[in-house]
This record gives C-alpha cells, structure tokens and sequence, in this order.
C-alpha cells in the first residue's frame, strides 16, 4: 500500500458487524478496506466456547451474505422460549410452531461465526488491513482522511465505525453517547445437564438479574448448554473464583430444575454489563453500526441482532450508491435505523428495570405481564415478532423465499 491510499469505503473494526458490512459490499463497485487491530482467533473448538444468539432476521440476513450454508450444519436451532421469574408460576412461552418457522432462531459459535465472515471476506475483493490500528479521523469535504498505527495514511469517501461500544471515532467525530452503568457483568459460560434442551431457550428474571441457558451446538448433544448469568458487581469476584461445584450448586438454585441437575462447568467469562447509546447514528461521511451505534444489556439477545440489521440497511443503500459518503444517503440510513434502535434500547433497558425493581406491589404487576404475554394473542404475537426481528412488519415478511 502506498503512503496514502484511496477506498471508497473504510470500516474500523472487523468484528461480527464489521466482517458483516465488508462481505455485504464485496460484490459492489466499491472499492472497500477492512482495518482490524486484532489477530483472527484461531483457537480449536471446545465444547465450552462462547456462542451468540441470534434470531430469524438475522438469520435471513446471513444467507443474503451467502455464509449461512456454511453456518448451519454447526448452529443450534432454537425451537422455544420459556420466560419465567423466580418465585412467581406466570410464564410466557413462544416456539417456532406457532409463527410457522422452523426455528426461532439459532444458537452459533462466535468463532466459527467470525471465521466463516473473515474467510469470506478474505476472498472477496476487500482490502484487509490486519492486524492495525486506527489512530486517527479527520473529515474533509468530500472524504474523511485516516492515519493508521504505523504511520499510513488513506482516505476514505465514507467511514464505517464498527469499533465497539467504546468507539474512538465517536470521540473522534464529536458524537457523544448516553452511558448506563448496570452494576452487573454476565458471566458466560457453559454447563451440562441431566436432561436434554429440547430445543428450548429459558431466560428466568431474578432481583439480580435474568439467568439464560439456550441450547448449546456442540456435537448434536442436546444436554449442552450457554449459560449466562447477569450477576451484581459485588458478587462477580466470589462467582468467578469459587469452585465448580459450588458455583453449579448456586446456578441450579436460581435457575431450577427444568432441565434436571447441572452436572459439568465449563471456563467463565465475566463482562461488564453498561448501555450505551450514541447520539447520532451518522457524523461527517461517517455511520455507526453495531455496539459503535448502541450496546444494549444482553437480555433478550438483541445486541448482535440489531447491530446485524445496521449492515444489512447500510449495505442495501451503498449498493447503488455513486457517493457513498453523501450526506443524503446518511440520512436515509439514519432515518431507517433509528426507530428500530429506539424500540430495542427502550424494550432492553425497560425489562432490565422492571425485572430488577424491588418497588411494593410492583412484584404482582410483573407476574401479571408475563400471564398477559402467555395469554393475550395480540400482546403476544406483537412481543414474537419483535424478539424475531421483524417489529413493524407483516409477519408474512418473516416467511417470504
């Protein structure tokens, strides 16, 4: 690459939403640079390793990038929901038979996710800038000019920040964000169960916080599952230090005995658990998409999913695009973004409250929601359709070839 190189469109971070962004316009006219500061994780597969949930959207927008295929055979399909709070008998149950799908959606690797993307991506004609940092983002008028951490620099006609939810081209760029310290971290790890999943993902609402186990895609052994675990900070430190055995022994008190005795822990991961929001999807020739637009607490399993409709808006309006940084198509995509983002950090952030508040009489009136969410069909079809992915549209949408 010469001292300064010129692309179309650059996109920071080559994360899942990153990867995604570079594999929807590999078959554009754009020419286009991925910049990553981290190596690809090539670690082996363990029965234990992190997944990602993701839902039907989602999955439709996977195969519009042509890796599903390659994704699927490995991909635990998620057949139900079942929501429940601890000391309470209202339930709320969705499945896959009643929206007429085969799945919900599935529950995927993050690796095999992320190599299957950079793989894809790798082949297609991308520039892959790898590993590197971004040091700088200056705007101009008609491009935004980048320096690199070896003292490169490019320029490019748009930028596309997908550098997490702490994005330095936020700061770069002037845009600020809302930011919600929870005072928790979701501990993430995997257990094996006496009795098998079914296909069922459970997410059961403590004063502490949600606990989910999802099925787990692991050698079609259908008593693996992920775990997480939304754990007050002070607590965090004890969870993660004591002993399996007693650690199984606390989750199985929380969680119950659906799925019968928790019999293996696998490794435990601690994540810090804020929203943050940030104030404008778009800047000068520059969009946000993924965490750099909107990290959102991790119940429900809606991070990924939002940040994987970001991609798929972005790359449907750059298709076409003569100017990919014109300021009236970063409108557009703010304007399609925004109220879906809206919808989502309000949905997260709400349930997260409502479930954590320990208000008098407050109790009861959540008992009462998730009887309405079980019985009331048109609250319930409404709160389906969004958790698929499909808020605001027909659900015909969601069974269209």
């Amino acid at each position: 690459m010469a001292d300064t190189a010129t692309v179309d469109v650059a996109i920071v971070g080559g994360g899942l939403v990153g990867a995604s962004v570079a594999l929807g316009l590999a078959g554009s006219r754009l020419r286009v640079a991925l910049i990553e500061p981290v190596p690809l994780d090539a670690r082996p597969p363990q029965w234990d390793e992190r997944c990602i949930a993701i839902n039907h959207a989602s999955v439709r927008v996977l195969q519009g990038l042509g890796v599903w295929p390659q994704l699927v055979p490995q991909a635990a399909p998620i057949l139900s929901t079942h929501v429940s709070e601890r000391g309470r008998f209202g339930v709320a149950r969705f499945s896959a038979a009643e929206s007429g799908l085969d799945a919900l959606g599935y529950n995927l690797s993050v690796r095999q996710l992320g190599e299957v993307l950079w793989q894809r991506a790798a082949q297609a004609p991308v520039q892959v800038v790898a590993p590197m940092r971004l040091t700088g983002a200056r705007p101009g008028d008609d491009h935004v000019g980048l320096t690199l951490a070896d003292g490169r620099r490019m320029t490019a006609r748009l930028l596309v920040a997908a550098d997490g939810a702490q994005s330095p081209v936020r700061g770069w760029m002037g845009v600020g964000a809302q930011t919600h310290d929870y005072r928790q971290s979701a501990i993430v790890t995997a257990v094996r169960c006496s009795r098998p999943h079914r296909g069922c993902a459970y997410e059961r609402f403590t004063p502490e916080g949600p606990i989910a186990l999802l099925p787990k895609p692991w050698a079609q052994e259908d008593r693996l599952c992920s775990l997480i675990w939304t754990t007050p900070s002070p607590l965090v430190a004890d969870r993660m230090q004591t002993d399996d055995a007693r650690f199984l022994s606390q989750a199985q008190e929380v969680f119950g005995g659906r799925l019968g005795r928790f019999e293996q822990l696998g490794r435990r991961q601690a994540h810090p658990l804020q929203r943050v929001v940030g104030s404008s999807l778009t800047a000068a020739r520059t969009v946000f998409v993924g965490n750099a637009a909107q990290a959102l607490h991790p119940v429900a399993a809606q991070g990924f999913n939002l940040g994987l409709r970001d991609a798929a808006t972005l790359t449907e309006l750059l298709a076409t695009a003569d100017d990919p940084g014109d300021a009236a198509l970063l409108r557009a995509y703010g304007q399609r973004r925004e109220a879906d983002r809206r919808r989502m950090a309000g949905f997260t952030d709400g349930v997260v409250r409502l479930f954590s508040n320990r208000v008098p009489g407050l109790s009861g009136l959540r008992h009462l929601g998730l009887l309405a969410l079980d019985l009331v069909p048109g609250l319930h079809e409404t709160v389906l359709w969004q958790n698929l992915g499909y808020a605001g549209h027909s659900p015909q949408a969601a069974r269209e070839p």
